[in-house]
């Protein structure tokens, strides 16, 4: 890492915009992570690619970075550039049954908005953490809904390309997939089709929805949501408390027992914790039952 190239980053995005040596735990639900060597947030598109250019021409590795909702950060940090887009990611426009909203939005608010212009298809979505950004390169989905059904059209940054408008079918969404995940593409924003409803029946489904996700999950603990994809034909957290795992610990790493699909930091824990709870389990529900967990997060 060069003070050239810093010194590019800050000239493209703002100083203001652009840190050293910033803790990833500062900005992961998991509240774990060593530093990055540079953390930048650029304000808008043209600099995210120049940003994106800049590293890739000096050959330095970056990471785009929504709301760290559904990564784990290493504890010795992150030895090049973390992009993140959030906040200045952040637009919101209603046009009919239509919303078309930045990448940076979080998906609570998308679901409010939806619920004051009295749209509804959303609701599935309002209590999952992260980003729409996140949410559509993950087909993220819940009670019965996933982002591929109200998907209308998403914009992306491809290096070397620019901005392309791509259909939901070219994107090849799948459970908690998609060609995002695999290639250099960037979500920029995304626009959703819905349709017209009652704004207090909407408002009731959000209710109900964040009441059982309150009673059901440990949200009072940091952590990365859903550890592990459900594995066809079972649900990870059912084979991991019937392995016995139930508030099992490794460090301050350990399967919550409000719900074992979840491995929660229940205090200081690392990412080394973590990691070696994740392996635990995974080759303990293997050895019983026969089923290989695969984890849900993302490893920065």
């Amino acid at each position: 890492m060069t003070e050239d190239l810093i010194k590019a980053l800050k000239e493209i995005c703002g100083v203001e915009n652009v840190l050293e040596n910033e803790p990833l735990s500062r900005h992961t639900s998991f509240r774990i992570g060593g530093p990055a060597r540079v953390f930048v947030t650029p304000p808008d598109e043209e600099s995210l690619g120049g940003a994106i250019k800049t590293c890739d021409e000096a050959g330095v590795k970056r990471f785009i970075l929504g709301n760290g909702t559904n990564v784990l950060a290493s504890d010795e940090g992150y030895d090049g550039v973390i992009i993140q887009i959030y906040k200045t990611f952040s637009k919101i426009e209603i046009d009919g049954a239509l919303i078309k909203a930045g990448a940076g939005v979080l998906l609570s608010r998308l679901s409010s908005e939806a619920a004051d212009a009295s749209l509804t298809g959303f609701e599935f979505a309002s209590g999952i953490p992260g980003t729409l950004g996140g949410a559509v390169t993950m087909n993220a989905g819940a009670y019965g809904g996933e982002m591929k059904d109200v998907l209308k059209s998403v914009t992306v940054y491809i290096p070397d390309e620019g901005l392309r408008e791509m259909d939901p079918a070219e994107l090849q969404l799948g459970y908690r997939n998609s060609i995002i995940k695999h290639t250099d593409m960037i979500v920029i924003s995304a626009v959703l089709k819905l349709e017209k409803g009652d704004e207090n029946a909407i408002r009731g489904k959000i209710a109900e929805l964040k009441e059982q996700r309150t009673s059901k999950q440990p949200l009072e603990y940091p952590s990365a949501g859903s550890t592990f994809k459900r594995p066809e034909g079972y649900f990870a957290g059912k084979l991991i408390m019937d392995s016995g795992l139930k508030g099992y610990s490794i460090g301050g790493a350990c399967v919550s027992e409000k719900h074992c699909g979840f491995v929660i930091n229940k205090g200081n824990a690392t990412a080394a914790d973590v990691k070696a709870l994740m392996q635990h389990i995974v080759k303990t529900v293997e050895d019983k039952y026969g089923v290989r967990l695969e984890p849900e997060i993302l490893c920065i």
